[in-house]
């Protein structure tokens, strides 16, 4: 065996997953047909929760201090502010704040930490070929090396080759027309807040301005009207240039040097399964949809870390197999949620016809003013709220957190006194809150992959077993855990 797992994809994903399989003592292979890691900046906004999986990956630090803070989104019509929403703390005990940032900044710190971890990308040699049998998987890359893994993962993008190759289904409609996406420079008069997100609705369409790093400013417009087929990033800036004016009514406002400028449709689609035998998905292998909320990278980087941990125990022979179809159980219902409401937000945005631009601009934007629906945007775009409790290894009643919740970032302390938090503990290992004997019975079927932690406040008296994904395993003592790992791992 060349090794455990072949990681198919070398974004945020697929970095994600390498570098939680490396904490767990997974060895680990990372492959992508790109020659080179993409430089441009896509997805450009991490949630909270993103922000804590990166923690918990030791992948965080120095990115807060790169991203710009712009955390709230204005509404005009003309220059006439309609609608504001403030984003904030949704109250859920996150020490890892939301970031503007670009993709490419994420990616190259997890690269930095993965390359830390002992594993750098292999590019240039993408998958053309994967056979499974009951132990393994051999893949033919296109150099016409092989390389034989027990295990698989496809972390590849919308367009999977390993999903393809394990006949998983991809079935799905579109939901827009084009978007024209440009990062740029903003010049002229009036200058623009760059404090936070502002947007403009327009008959031809809505307009959508993000400040990034660096004095960039993301640029984002629905334009069904523009058919070029196939353009080139100067015909699509081209276009916003001539737009901007227009939508915005800010005849002084310039679109100037421009980095990098994409077209794209909305498409809504999801992976019949996320598993066929020794091959997984995860990220937009598995599900694809409309970028409106940042909801893409972030639930991937969900995937990346849900799996990690299972696929670690599964390898180490501490777990049977049958724990990976907890995966799918536990994350697939989420990505039906996105794409649910990346799709409400798509129609919104793109209303056309009277009816519609009516309901959007004259109720919804109203309705959004209110305090109480943007604190519930603010919970709702974090995925902080995400819980398995109905999931196969949740359930339970009683106070909360219950089985399956997500456990806050909880001030601790170590055995020897010494202070830390929960997040920073979770790097490949379990946590127990409270009872001694509740921590040597996790120890019994876990080995060294568990910390005991006091928490600084009270727990509410029972001892807390933590997964490595801060979700809570179960609460109780040595009866209580034995029989929940048993339960779990099988």
């Amino acid at each position: 065996m060349d090794t455990d797992v072949l990681v198919v994809g070398a974004g945020p994903v697929g970095l994600a997953l390498a570098c939680g399989l490396l904490q767990h003592g997974v060895s680990v292979r990372v492959i992508d047909r790109a020659p080179l890691p993409a430089t441009t900046s896509r997805a450009n906004f991490v949630h909270a929760r993103g922000s804590e999986v990166l923690d918990r990956l030791g992948a965080l630090d120095g990115l807060p201090q790169e991203s710009v803070r712009a955390m709230t989104i204005t509404t005009y019509a003309g220059d006439r502010p309609m609608m504001r929403i403030r984003f904030g703390d949704p109250g859920l005990g996150t020490a890892a704040p939301p970031m503007v940032i670009s993709q490419a900044r994420v990616e190259a710190r997890l690269r930095e930490r993965l390359a830390v971890l002992g594993v750098r990308p292999e590019w240039g040699d993408g998958l053309v070929e994967a056979r499974q049998d009951g132990t393994g998987v051999t893949a033919v890359l296109a150099g016409g090396t092989t390389v034989r893994a027990g295990w698989m993962v496809g972390c590849d993008g919308t367009g999977s080759t390993v999903r393809k190759l394990a006949g998983i289904g991809f079935p799905g409609v579109k939901v827009s027309e084009r978007f024209l996406l440009v990062d740029g420079h903003l010049d002229g008069e009036p200058a623009l807040d760059r404090s936070g997100t502002s947007g403009w609705v327009h008959a031809d369409g809505m307009l959508g301005a993000m400040p990034m790093p660096g004095g960039l400013w993301r640029l984002i417009a629905y334009d069904a009207a523009f058919h070029e087929d196939k353009p080139a990033e100067e015909q699509i800036a081209e276009r916003m240039r001539r737009i901007l004016p227009a939508r915005t009514g800010l005849s002084g406002l310039r679109l100037g040097e421009v980095t990098w400028a994409s077209l794209f449709s909305v498409h809504r689609r999801l992976a019949d399964a996320y598993r066929a035998g020794r091959i997984l998905l995860a990220g937009d292998a598995a599900h694809v949809h409309a970028p409106f909320g940042g909801q893409g990278m972030l639930t991937g980087l969900g995937d990346a870390e849900n799996l990690a941990w299972k696929l670690a125990l599964v390898v180490q022979g501490r777990a049977g197999d049958a724990l990976l179809y907890t995966y799918q159980a536990e994350r697939r219902p989420l990505a039906t949620a996105v794409l649910r409401g990346s799709t409400a937000a798509t129609k919104v945005n793109i209303a056309g016809g009277p009816l519609g631009r009516l309901l959007r601009d004259q109720v919804l934007l109203r309705v959004f003013n209110q305090a109480w629906i943007q604190r519930w945007t603010t919970y709702s775009t974090s995925q902080l709220w995400v819980s398995y409790r109905r999931g196969p290894l949740g359930g339970g009643r009683g106070a909360k957190p219950r089985p399956g919740d997500r456990v806050g970032d909880l001030a601790c302390e170590r055995p020897d006194g010494s202070r830390t938090r929960l997040n920073a503990e979770l790097r490949g290992t379990w946590a127990v809150l409270g009872a001694e004997v509740a921590f040597d019975a996790a120890r019994r079927r876990l080995g060294d992959r568990v910390v005991r932690l006091r928490p600084t406040t009270s727990a509410g008296g029972l001892a807390l077993l933590i997964r490595p994904d801060g979700h809570l395993a179960c609460k109780g003592g040595s009866t209580e855990v034995t029989r929940w790992l048993d339960g779990a791992l099988g």
